[in-house]
């Protein structure tokens, strides 16, 4: 059974063994700047305790540009939970600092940000929150043994070095459950694909797509390609679908992007079903876009701000931060709660060193049940990737709607 707890009160999350966006985008860039210090009050608390005192956790993600729905999210959810956490007596029974930093979803920037994180001592990482900042700096914390968990890095590469799980489901998961979905429903058999050739993200759902489509019995009948320095006009990819007889787009690429395609098909009266995966959760927050066009959209994703069981941490997140969280946010909410989980496993206390916390954190993610908000009795395995249930959403109303 799920249990949340709105933001200031105890939270009792079952973790159990078994052998494991909204806010101000300015405030955002304040937060956890300079190591050492005492962040602004803008989704960190980073700095107080001395070292060894408290738990040092660091965030990386896109606080400002065009991914910001997702990294604001990220920080706010990670926030609500270690302020839960700490007031329900901290993890192991230490508190725990929170240094939130923006990558801008740029590997570099992402990089710089977790040097800056190292200063301050950071002892654990929740981030990054897209894939390539998530590999760049997957790297860095592998030459350093520090335990990385990314709650949205879908990137293969982002958990190739032992030291980095994720919350999220992979790319090739997220291909393969796409097919298999479309097809147990019997959504379409003739698919059209528009996606993103410049991404790592996008090309690895597809590629696990296309094998599924092809065992299921989907038809391919159009396969267009994008990259992010064309991202603005679909017109040729639209056509070539809509004349392929595609009665199906699928999209394996971000709301912003996602949000141009359905304009443009509106101006040219083409009604596909359109199915996306993660990427497309925030498309609904899209600036000037007009939502109705997304009425029908399908997304594979494992949260929904209106389903029942969200609804304590929905309704925390809002009070905290006067927005709804996105399926990035649950992620990362669920991500806190695996490292708490994962710290008591192994009774870990601040005063060890990151590496030896590390070392302790990746037999301890193997060990840890923990029912959470993208998935009930979530498990990880030793490659850091969770094993829990894929789920499907419609967007009706106005609303996500869980299928």
């Amino acid at each position: 059974m799920r249990r949340f707890v709105g933001l200031g009160l105890a939270v009792a999350m079952a973790a159990s063994l078994t052998a494991c966006g909204g806010g101000n985008a300015t405030d955002a860039t304040t937060a956890g700047t300079e190591a050492k210090a005492d962040a602004e009050d803008a989704g960190g608390n980073a700095g107080g305790a001395e070292p060894g005192d408290a738990f040092r956790i660091g965030m990386i993600g896109p606080l400002t540009g065009d991914a910001a729905a997702y990294g604001l999210g990220v920080r706010n959810a990670i926030e609500l939970a270690i302020n839960e956490v700490n007031e329900a007596g901290g993890m192991n029974g230490f508190q725990v600092e929170y240094n939130p930093q923006d990558d801008e979803h740029d590997p570099e920037k992402a990089v710089n940000a977790y040097n800056t994180l190292k200063d301050w001592d950071m002892q654990i990482l929740i981030g990054a929150v897209t894939s390539k900042p998530c590999i760049a700096v997957s790297a860095e914390s592998a030459s350093d043994n520090l335990f990385q968990i990314t709650p949205s890095g879908s990137a293969v590469e982002c958990i190739s070095e032992p030291n980095v799980f994720r919350v999220c489901f992979s790319d090739p998961d997220q291909g393969k459950a796409s097919a298999q979905y479309i097809s147990e429903n019997k959504l379409a058999t003739k698919i059209g694909v528009i996606y993103d050739s410049s991404t790592e993200y996008s090309t690895g759902i597809l590629e696990s797509f296309q094998a599924e489509a092809q065992a299921v019995g989907l038809e391919v009948v159009a396969e267009e390609a994008f990259t992010a320095d064309n991202a603005t006009d679909f017109s040729v990819q639209i056509d070539n679908c809509k004349e392929a007889g595609a009665e199906l787009l699928f999209m394996p690429f971000y709301y912003t992007e996602a949000s141009t395609v359905l304009k443009q098909c509106a101006d040219k009266e083409y009604a596909p079903i359109f199915f996306g995966v993660d990427g497309m959760d925030g498309i609904l927050s899209v600036k000037n876009f007009d939502t109705s066009l997304a009425e029908g959209v399908m997304l594979l994703t494992p949260f929904s701000a209106d389903e029942a069981g969200s609804q304590a941490f929905v309704e925390a997140y809002k009070a905290a931060y006067n927005d709804v969280p996105n399926q990035f946010a649950a992620d990362a909410y669920d991500a806190v709660y695996a490292v708490k989980a994962a710290i008591e496993q192994a009774k870990i206390t601040p005063d060890m060193s990151a590496s030896d916390i590390c070392d302790a954190m990746k037999v301890a993610m193997t060990e840890i049940t923990i029912d959470g908000l993208t998935g009930s009795d979530m498990t990880w395995t030793e490659e850091g990737e969770p094993n829990k249930e894929p789920k499907a959403a419609k967007i009706e109303n106005g609303v996500y709607v869980m299928q």
